[in-house]
């Protein structure tokens, strides 16, 4: 029988339309519906400083939280805090989503309880990067008894929940995948390093398997010039899954080549300092997001982005989206993975070459310099004299993109 909400009307002499004048039954986002009913701090901006964010008591974990979406975040990814106090530890969780964790702070280890029965416990630190298993129990626990622990877990539980849209299939599932569990050794921070790509550094690409990384700060990194000289990078494959990390780090002194892809891809400042210019094809004004350690943020679909350090030190990011080197998933990062990411615009790609970019971009990095005191690199590129000699008034109006040749890739 309908509800006062649902009230039968009669098509003629065909079928009976209820009305649904609250929506209740169309337009349904589980996952939304889910976060939001989790009862703990959501936060939404462009980007985050995962550090400082408020945190609530979390039932499900037995700790404190908050979920940290962004503009940017797309259909299939999303991100949340999980914070345990000194002395304590979550409760044991499994989940029927791909979850990768970086610690933003503090000490402590994760239990893992296997599909075969065994149980491993590995420790970490500040800047370690995990995964946790399809649908493995685990269970965090803070070694300090002075200190909170942060974890910034990037996770594809928007897919998920919005695929099955059944909370019990997610979070109550006895399913095992024991091929995803991986060797012993990769729960102790070993792993096994792959290389493929027939063209030179600009296209090769190297992935390290493993569950657990100790340091990001100190992990090696490969020559990756597609992004721009002295650029390094590493990709992983964590616990066999289809979301994808990688580790990228900028010289002191030079930035990143500007590049767009689809949504979703959550990165954080692993160290050193700078900021992030974005833009849309056709804008007049340049989108800028600083950063530091403890920084996250998504480039929304589509939108020009790049990376620039104007610290002393070298800079790393970690960035986590969905679509592996393995499993590529979707037909944007299968492009990526076989090594045609890097690109140029001209070429049907997604980048922009440093000769092809906006002369704001450059002119805007050497006035960040000066602030810092750092020495321009980026002299073997260009012209500095003559950038900081432009006129104001030759330094504004629409964003100088090239224009894209063939269908993207």
């Amino acid at each position: 029988m309908a509800t006062s909400a649902e009230k039968a009307t009669t098509l003629g002499s065909g079928p009976v339309a209820v009305q649904d004048p609250n929506n209740s039954k169309f337009l349904v986002d589980p996952y939304k519906d889910w976060s939001t009913g989790e009862g703990i701090p959501i936060h939404f901006d462009f980007g985050h400083d995962l550090l400082e964010l408020e945190t609530g008591p979390w039932d499900r974990y037995d700790a404190r939280g908050c979920f940290a979406h962004t503009v940017g975040m797309g259909d299939f990814m999303a991100n949340y805090v999980i914070e345990v106090l000194p002395g304590r530890k979550t409760s044991p969780v499994k989940h029927l989503y791909e979850a990768f964790f970086f610690v933003l702070a503090g000490y402590g280890s994760t239990t893992v309880w296997l599909p075969n029965g065994e149980v491993r416990t590995f420790e970490w630190g500040p800047k370690a990067l995990f995964a946790i298993p399809l649908n493995c129990t685990y269970q965090i626990h803070n070694g300090s008894g002075r200190e909170r622990v942060r974890l910034s877990c990037t996770n594809d539980a928007p897919l998920s929940i919005n695929l099955y849209h059944n909370l019990d299939f997610i979070f109550k599932n006895d399913f095992a995948f024991p091929e995803r569990t991986g060797q012993s050794k990769h729960f102790e921070g070993e792993g096994v390093l792959y290389s493929y790509g027939t063209e030179s550094a600009r296209k090769i690409q190297n992935v390290w398997e493993t569950n657990f990384v100790h340091d990001l700060t100190s992990f090696k990194l490969y020559e990756f010039e597609g992004r721009g000289k002295g650029s390094l990078n590493v990709n992983f494959v964590l616990a066999d899954g289809t979301m994808h990390a990688h580790v990228s780090q900028m010289p002191v002194g030079r930035y990143k080549k500007a590049h767009r892809h689809a949504a979703g891809t959550h990165v954080h400042a692993v160290d050193g300092t700078g900021y992030s210019l974005l833009w849309y094809e056709g804008e007049s004004e340049f989108k800028e997001f600083p950063w530091k350690h403890g920084f996250m943020y998504t480039p929304p679909f589509w939108m020009y982005h790049q990376h620039f350090n104007t610290g002393p030190e070298p800079a790393r990011y970690v960035a986590c989206s969905l679509g592996s080197r393995r499993y590529p998933f979707i037909s944007l990062r299968r492009k990526s993975a076989e090594g045609k990411g890097a690109t140029s615009v001209k070429d049907g790609g997604r980048q922009i070459e440093y000769e092809d970019q906006d002369p704001r971009v450059h002119r805007k990095f050497l006035e960040a310099l000066k602030e810092t005191g750092v020495p321009s690199a980026m002299g073997d590129t260009f012209d500095e004299a003559a950038v900081l000699a432009l006129p104001k008034e030759s330094l504004t109006g629409v964003i100088q993109t090239p224009v894209l040749v063939g269908p993207a890739i």
